[in-house]
């Protein structure tokens, strides 16, 4: 089996619709397909009704989170999308999405950037917009050679020159709020450096220790070395080590199936999953 636990779609900052990307991972020779869109799960029903015959879908979402000033993410799997106390926290992240996003433009404009709300509005699309948008607005200007090349200090890495916070939820009560739905939690690429500060391995004690079920030590930003450092810290821990490609279409390099997850740990995570149930695919007809 061929198990990808981490991707976006067009319902936040990917490239591929729901359906567009159920049919590409299907092409792409997975067996098990997660959608994990930021903070919100509006791609499901679009995604289940194109499932293709012979691809599961395991419905998800990547929370924003912080812990003492560091942002981090969190993969929840299987939850029930209806909880009310996890669906309000969602809720109050996405609607945070639209003014952080025009703070960052206006941070930009004051920096000589000839960037427009309108132009982050028309990348963005239907979908949650975020920081990928505003990077993607930066390529078209010329100001930047790739969406990777936004998130420095100079530009939208976490502090940098047009950062704009936003709400998000402390980890711990993610952990909570998504038990308490039923789901799983997996931090997401945990020592992705790259991408600004981590949160130290202590932390990730503590996470574990709360109830956290697992890291995500397979991931594009994470090199051979610290991939296996994360396996023997997760199995030091106790928690699930996933894999995934955490694919957003031609808005990233990364492919589908990039990276995948043992059987195994999947089967582990459907065990403990009661709030929803993987979807088998019975072959779609969503164009």
């Amino acid at each position: 089996m061929r198990i990808d636990l981490h991707t976006h779609s067009t319902a936040s900052d990917g490239t591929d619709t729901p359906a567009e990307l159920v049919r590409n991972a299907a092409a792409a020779g997975l067996d098990v397909v997660a959608l994990t869109d930021h903070d919100t799960s509006r791609g499901y029903a679009e995604a289940v009704a194109a499932l293709p015959a012979g691809l599961t879908l395991v419905t998800g979402a990547e929370l924003s989170c912080r812990l003492d000033g560091v942002g981090l993410h969190m993969l929840a799997y299987l939850f029930d999308p209806d909880e009310p106390e996890l669906l309000r926290e969602r809720e109050l992240v996405r609607d945070d999405r639209v003014p952080r996003a025009q703070g960052m433009v206006t941070k930009l404009q004051d920096l000589g950037v000839p960037v427009t709300w309108e132009q982050v509005a028309r990348i963005a699309g239907d979908g949650s917009v975020g920081r990928p948008h505003v990077a993607e607005a930066l390529v078209e200007l010329g100001v930047v050679g790739s969406v990777s090349d936004a998130f420095t200090p100079d530009w939208l890495a976490d502090g940098g020159r047009a950062y704009v916070g936003k709400h998000e939820l402390d980890p711990f009560d993610a952990i909570r709020l998504v038990k308490a739905a039923g789901g799983v939690t997996v931090f997401a690429h945990p020592a992705a450096v790259k991408r600004g500060q981590v949160v130290p391995e202590s932390a990730i004690a503590d996470l574990a220790a709360a109830g956290l079920d697992g890291i995500e030590t397979d991931h594009m930003d994470h090199e051979p070395a610290t991939r296996a450092r994360l396996r023997g810290l997760a199995a030091d821990l106790g928690l699930l080590a996933t894999g995934s490609s955490d694919y957003h279409g031609s808005r990233k390099t990364c492919v589908l199936g990039e990276f995948t997850t043992d059987p195994e740990v999947y089967g582990e995570i459907t065990r403990r999953a009661t709030g929803a149930f993987p979807v088998p695919g019975a072959g779609g007809t969503t164009a």
